[in-house]
């Protein structure tokens, strides 16, 4: 895994950018009277998956005005996001894997891994996108081909169901869930916990015992605290979390309640102008990108009950720690914004197996230390120093930095 999260869009990837809105544009083409509303329908789109959520049918997709808008604006943000994330992702995939993508929409997850890793794109590799709307998936399916072309070893199988349809085959290696739970916990209020806990349990008897599980999110608070949350029931059924967290202790950032919740943003100046300009046209510009994710690991060989019992044992034994004498290396992964501290420095929070911690320094020291970056930090030989306000850890990246 890389240590930085987000990494700018390379030569590659921002051709690849415009290869893919150039095949939107000629899979789909669209009439010049329908292409001066666009801005309008992706405005509303973006509504009805939003405050207008009770007003939309299930089949909202299969719209021509919806799918079009879909995949000229969402299909493309979408991807560029995940494109931003999966360079750094340690994913585990190897010839002959299957990968099953729940409400994968577009294809959004095996285009925007085709786009950002091409050194699997020579692996035989079976992709079972699900999804509750066939338009959408058959519209992916001719995106797909027109971009890996008729030779490539990725093989694509839709399944046009809700979450919960039978996936036939053997488990997967690798589960993914991009965009697509919020649909569930906007819609069940019951308590954040048990429906994280319901979930990780269905997500994980899909993945093979040695096999990966990726979920991205949103980067708002209801969606990073049931992230958090499924990173608890993860590590419960034995399922470590890979990335983002430096660790597999309680969650510094859980969400809820007014708590800060894990979630990382980064600048938009790399993606295609095209995009952008579509953005402006709708009023809904994106200047930054936001995400919540987790990627949980191999289950562990202990039953559930006893890894349970051992991750519950494990982050009361953190919520007690404050001095590590045999081990100074303090890995934190950077998550807000820089910030300005009374004394002229400044801060951004991250993430430790101490809990919630505040990197800070010089200003230039802060502002290159972009969010999801991981900094190795060395902890000070005397006493601690804590936030007065947060009661975070406090460290210098000036003065401990150690990697």
């Amino acid at each position: 895994m890389s240590d930085m999260f987000f990494p700018r869009a390379g030569g590659d990837l921002r051709s690849g950018q415009e290869t893919l809105l150039d095949l939107i544009e000629s899979c789909f083409p669209l009439a010049s009277r329908y292409r001066a509303h666009l801005g309008r329908d992706v405005l509303d789109l973006s509504r009805s998956l939003t405050d207008k959520r009770s007003d939309r049918d299930d089949g909202y997709l299969g719209k021509p005005a919806a799918l079009s808008a879909y995949l000229r604006y969402f299909l493309p943000w979408n991807v560029y996001r995940l494109s931003r994330l999966l360079p750094a992702l340690p994913l585990a995939l190897a010839d002959g894997d299957a990968v099953t993508d729940l409400g994968s929409g577009p294809l959004t997850f095996p285009i925007a891994l085709w786009l950002s890793r091409p050194e699997l794109r020579s692996r035989s590799l079976e992709f079972r996108c699900l999804d509750r709307t066939g338009k959408v998936l058959e519209a992916g399916g001719t995106l797909f081909r027109a971009l890996a072309g008729a030779e490539s070893p990725w093989r694509i199988r839709t399944i046009r169901g809700s979450l919960g349809a039978r996936v036939e085959g053997p488990k997967a290696a690798l589960v993914v869930a991009a965009n697509v739970l919020n649909e569930l916990f906007w819609d069940d209020r019951s308590a954040v916990a048990e429906q994280a806990e319901r979930k990780a349990v269905f997500l994980g008897a899909l993945a093979r015992d040695d096999g990966q599980v990726l979920i991205v999110e949103p980067g708002i608070p209801r969606s990073g605290e049931f992230v958090s949350a499924l990173r608890d029931a993860f590590i419960g059924l034995g399922r470590s979390p890979l990335a983002p967290c430096p660790h597999a202790v309680a969650c510094p950032m859980p969400g809820g309640r007014g708590k800060k919740w894990c979630h990382f943003a980064f600048g938009t100046e790399d993606a295609s102008e095209r995009l952008h300009r579509l953005s402006a046209a709708a009023a809904i510009p994106k200047e930054r990108a936001t995400l919540s994710f987790v990627l949980a690991g191999p289950a562990s060989a202990e039953p559930a009950s006893a890894a349970m019992a051992k991750a519950k044992a494990v982050v009361a034994a953190a919520a007690a720690e404050r001095v590590l004498p045999d081990d100074p290396d303090i890995p934190v992964r950077i998550i807000s914004d820089s910030f300005a501290l009374p004394d002229g420095s400044s801060g951004r929070y991250g993430c430790s197996r101490r809990g919630l911690t505040i990197v800070y320094g010089r200003r230039g020291t802060m502002e290159a230390l972009e969010s999801g970056t991981l900094i190795r930090l060395r902890t000070p030989s005397g006493p601690e120093l804590r936030d007065p306000k947060t009661g975070a850890l406090a460290l210098s990246a000036d003065q401990d930095r150690i990697g």
